[in-house]
């Protein structure tokens, strides 16, 4: 019997833990700080377990790493690190959903010694994106030719029929990670030159992405995605002359987040607000201004954007201009986590409602004595009404499935 430690209970786990708990050859320990949530997901199977775990009882988690064959960690990112380390000491497999970042790559070389693998980047984007995107560029090697371009976008929006608040968009994983994701630095080539953007200056850059099978929606808006040139040697693609990875919208989303920046609500310094702030008020401190008396117009003024343009229209929904109070009063926090916080109020699925993914791929392939091909590679998935969310299924699935093949010796790459 093969023993996996699924470490965090949030919004996508409950698909991976349902695939693991059918492995007839498999026992699964969910450990969360919320163990209500973990019952939740086990909800009673035999092979099922579940218990407590604080972010900082790294005594409790080598114990708990120790007694399994492979962890999975669905932890926040920076919590990954501390998940290998003990997963190295306990000579265990660990496999992540997130990007390999510089710590976790830090790692490569004592897991191959160790013959473990820790495995990243096994999600949605990343994961079925690099896999389906692998599968094209084989095929264009198989049949003699070479990619000289290629573009991938991937998004999770609201299905067009749950569509309905003015900012486009509902949380189905991590309302704080999507903030975060919008302070990414990003590089990219375009047309053989690299370019660089600034985290500051990443919602400028944005351009309309034309969609079909989008019901209502020809085109979406795409933004550079983080570092694409270090996908390069691992597409086999170093002398392309276009690499481009991008993240998709609806349209008007990139030009709200550049005003969010430029107020510095994404600002993750310590801060303590005290009992009956109000928005209002936060907001007013953000601009440093006299009161929060006209704040929308105060606002507009620190933009240099009219009171009525679309972005304000969005934050006025939101209730960033109004006397509601603030979420978390009386101890320490961020900024970024207050609005992340009104943003998980205002921005959820209702019972019923669907979510989206889009992954689009477009290539350029040439081929010795034949004109150039474009080719495109499109999934839309849409999630289940009252149950699993596609952004859950999409995540969290294909690393279930790389579990298995683990435990049962399918990949043995180290």
């Amino acid at each position: 019997m093969k023993r996996v430690l699924v470490l965090g209970a949030g919004l996508v786990s409950r698909p991976l833990v349902r695939y693991l708990l059918n492995q007839s050859d498999f026992q699964v320990t969910v450990a969360s700080r919320t163990v209500s949530k973990a019952d939740a997901l086990v909800a009673g199977h035999p092979r099922g377990s579940t218990t407590d775990l604080l972010a900082d009882d790294h005594e409790k988690l080598e114990r708990l790493i120790e007694d399994h064959d492979l962890a999975i960690s669905l932890l926040p990112a920076p919590l990954h690190p501390v998940v290998a380390e003990c997963c190295l000491r306990h000579r265990k497999h660990m496999v992540t959903t997130s990007y390999v970042s510089p710590k976790m790559r830090s790692f490569d070389e004592a897991a191959r010694k160790a013959d473990l693998i820790l495995l990243n980047e096994i999600g949605v984007d990343p994961g079925i994106d690099h896999m389906s995107a692998m599968r094209v560029i084989h095929g264009v090697r198989q049949r003699g030719g070479e990619v000289v371009s290629f573009k991938s976008y991937c998004g999770g929006l609201p299905a067009p029929e749950a569509n309905d608040n003015p900012w486009g968009y509902k949380f189905s994983w991590a309302p704080r990670g999507v903030c975060t994701a919008g302070k990414n630095p990003a590089k990219y080539r375009e047309n053989g030159k690299q370019i660089d953007i600034p985290g500051p200056e990443l919602f400028l850059n944005h351009h309309p992405v034309p969609v079909q099978g989008v019901p209502g929606h020809t085109e979406l808006e795409g933004y550079p995605n983080r570092d694409s040139l270090i996908y390069l040697d691992l597409y086999g693609l170093k002398n392309v002359e276009t690499m481009f990875r991008g993240t998709l919208r609806y349209p008007g989303w990139c030009k709200t987040l550049k005003a969010v920046v430029d107020l510095g609500m994404l600002d993750e310094s310590p801060a303590t607000y005290a009992n009956g702030t109000t928005f209002a008020q936060w907001t007013a401190g953000l601009i440093k201004a006299d009161s929060p008396v006209n704040i929308r117009a105060k606002v507009a003024k620190f933009l240099k954007m009219d009171e009525k343009a679309n972005p304000l229209e969005r934050m006025e929904w939101l209730g960033l201009f109004s006397n509601d109070p603030l979420p978390i009063i009386g101890q320490q926090t961020t900024v970024l986590d207050i609005l992340a916080t009104r943003m998980n109020q205002k921005m959820t699925y209702a019972p019923g409602e669907r979510d989206m993914i889009v992954l689009l791929h477009r290539f350029v392939a040439r081929f010795p004595g034949k004109p150039e091909e474009h080719i495109s590679s499109t999934l839309i998935d849409f999630g289940q009404p009252d149950g699993d969310t596609s952004m859950a299924r999409t995540v969290s699935l294909p690393a279930a499935i790389a579990t298995r093949l683990i435990l049962t010796g399918r990949i043995v790459e180290r």
